[in-house]
């Protein structure tokens, strides 16, 4: 299938899980993974229509945003090392994969320098797994008015990697997780957080249903793409 295709039958299938709990489906967001995927493919996916792309290392990301449209928009979704923090800064509308109270200050000192506000989702690791990334929700929850006291950070929403499982239905518990800990972190801040970025190809219908704004598809999308080194930790399996 062409990846026109491919994006007709995951648009219907966001549409059908909208429709199952009740919600617009312009209420959803789908970032398109284009991690590994050469400059054609993702200026190929914006003659499709889409517009919103989502990058796991900084340095790719770097060289392919300069060879696609400008008027595309880029999202980093991989884990961020701090002395990344000034390119990505530059480079993207919103990191999602904030995992750590320190590196929320490195990118507010970038942003600082860079006099811009960065949106952000902090990422959170549910399940405790070892091969993620990600605040376990009790660190979260003690991190979380230090964050927000940032001047130059913008708290959006919460961000999560699902474990993987053939079977969707057993993770939609985790979904629900993230939604629960999202309105506690709006109780705290007495604010409210418009963004929940989880699902991906094999799991984002259930993770729509349970309130994802964000859903990031790559593999149904452009297909496979290079395995992640072994004994790597995986910052975005799809």
């Amino acid at each position: 299938m062409s990846l026109a295709d491919n994006l007709a039958s995951i648009q219907q299938r966001i549409a059908a899980a909208c429709a199952k709990a009740g919600r617009d489906p312009a209420s959803v967001l789908l970032l398109a993974v284009s991690k590994g995927m050469p400059p054609e493919m993702v200026r190929e996916a914006a003659e499709c229509g889409l517009t919103v792309f989502g990058e796991s290392k900084v340095q790719e990301a770097k060289v392919k945003i300069s060879m696609c449209p400008g008027r595309l928009r880029w999202q980093m979704i991989g884990h961020l090392q701090s002395n990344k923090c000034r390119d990505a800064v530059h480079c993207f509308e919103m990191i999602q994969s904030v995992d750590s109270l320190a590196l929320a200050q490195e990118i507010n000192k970038c942003a600082d320098k860079q006099a811009k506000t960065m949106p952000i989702l902090l990422e959170v690791n549910l399940a405790g797994e070892a091969t993620k990334f990600g605040f376990k929700p009790e660190q979260l929850l003690a991190d979380l008015d230090a964050i927000n006291a940032l001047p130059k950070i913008e708290i959006h929403g919460l961000m999560m990697i699902a474990p993987w499982t053939p079977d969707a239905e057993k993770v939609r518990p985790v979904f629900r997780q993230l939604r629960e800990l999202k309105t506690q972190c709006e109780e705290r801040l007495g604010a409210t957080l418009p963004h929940l970025s989880m699902g991906m190809s094999g799991d984002f219908e259930v993770a729509i249903e349970e309130g994802a704004t964000i859903v990031r598809v790559g593999t149904s999308l452009f297909g496979t793409r290079p395995k992640a080194a072994k004994g790597s930790k995986v910052d975005e399996p799809e």
